[in-house]
C-alpha cells in the first residue's frame, strides 16, 4: 500500500466539485470566491440538486416552498424530537436526527406522494392534455383557448378522482387536518408561480382536482399546502424522487426552531405524559 505524501494532499473530486490545498471548487466554481455571498442557500440547493443553475424566477417559487414547509407546528416531526432531546444519550444529535426522520412522516410524505402522483397522471394522459404553449397563450383561461384547456384538465382530474374512490385510495395534497377550509399557503404559492411564469401542468392539474372534487366526493376538501407544493417543485423539473428531500430541507429550519423552544421553555416531559396517558395498550394475539 502506498503512502500518503505529505506534500501531496488527497483530492476527491465529484461531480460538484473538489478541494485541494488553496481552494474549494463547487458547481464548477470558487466557493469562497464566487459563491459565499453571492448565491442564496436556496438557489445553491436547487443549482446542486437539479445541475443547472435556476432562473431568478425559479429561485424566488423554490424559496417560497422552503418558507412554506418550514413551519414547525406540533407534527411528528417536532414531537419526536422533542422527546429524544428529553431522553436520550447525545440528546441534541440524537433529537437532530429522530426529527429528520419524523420528516419522512405522512405529513412531508405528502409533498412526494402528489407530485409523484401528478406527475405519473401528466404522463399518462400527456396526450388529453393541453401542451404549456396552449397554456401561457391564455393563462388566465378568460377567452375560448383557455375555457377548452380549463375543461381538458378538469376532464383529466375527475377520472383521476373517480378512480381513487372506485379504488378507495386518498388523493395526496387534498385535505388538511387544520385548514378545513383553505389551506392559507396554497393561493399563495400558486399565485406566485404564475406571475414568475413557472406555473406548469403538475399545478393546472392540481388546480382541477380541487374544481371538480366535490361532485364525485360530496364535500369540498382543501388543496393543503404539503400536495402543492409537491406541484410546484414538479413544475420546476426538480427531480420527483427528491421531492421528500426538499420538504425534509426545509423542515430542518423548524426542527431547529422546536429544539431551540425546547431549550428555553420545555414541554417534552408534558407530551411524554399526554401520549402515555392516552396510549390503548393491546394485548397481542396468541399464535
Amino acid at each position: 500500500m502506498q503512502r500518503p505524501d505529505p506534500d501531496r494532499p488527497p483530492r476527491y473530486p465529484t461531480s460538484l466539485g473538489t478541494s485541494d490545498t488553496s481552494t474549494i471548487t463547487l458547481l464548477g466554481h470558487d466557493l469562497a470566491a464566487d459563491l459565499m455571498g453571492q448565491v442564496g442557500f436556496g438557489e445553491l440547493a436547487f443549482w446542486m440538486s437539479a445541475q443547472r443553475r435556476p432562473t431568478p424566477a425559479e429561485v424566488r417559487v423554490f424559496e417560497a416552498v422552503l418558507v412554506a414547509l418550514a413551519d414547525h407546528g406540533f407534527t411528528p416531526t417536532a414531537i419526536a424530537a422533542r422527546l429524544t432531546y428529553l431522553s436520550a444519550p447525545d440528546s441534541l444529535q440524537g433529537a437532530l436526527a429522530a426529527g429528520l426522520l419524523g420528516g419522512g412522516s405522512r405529513f412531508l410524505g405528502v409533498t412526494e406522494d402528489c407530485g409523484r402522483f401528478l406527475h405519473e397522471a401528466i404522463t399518462t394522459h400527456a396526450e388529453r392534455l393541453p401542451h404549456s404553449s396552449d397554456d401561457s397563450a391564455d393563462p388566465g383561461g378568460s377567452g375560448e383557448s383557455g375555457g377548452s384547456d380549463e375543461r381538458a384538465w378538469d376532464e383529466v382530474a375527475l377520472e383521476l378522482v373517480e378512480a381513487a374512490r372506485k379504488e378507495r385510495r386518498l388523493i395526496p395534497g387534498l385535505g388538511h387536518p387544520v385548514h378545513k377550509v383553505q389551506d392559507p399557503r396554497t393561493p399563495v404559492l400558486i399565485a406566485l408561480a404564475e406571475e414568475n411564469g413557472v406555473k406548469g401542468p403538475h399545478l393546472r392539474l392540481f388546480e382541477a382536482i380541487g374544481r371538480v372534487h366535490p361532485t364525485v366526493l360530496g364535500r369540498t376538501l382543501p388543496l393543503n399546502g404539503a400536495g402543492v407544493c409537491g406541484a410546484a417543485l414538479a413544475d420546476l423539473g426538480l427531480p420527483i424522487a427528491l421531492l421528500r428531500g426538499y420538504a425534509l430541507l426545509a423542515r430542518a429550519a423548524g426542527l431547529l426552531g422546536q429544539l431551540a423552544e425546547e431549550q428555553r421553555s420545555p414541554i417534552g416531559m408534558d407530551v411524554y405524559l399526554s401520549v402515555d396517558r392516552n396510549a390503548v395498550h393491546v394485548q397481542p394475539p396468541n399464535d
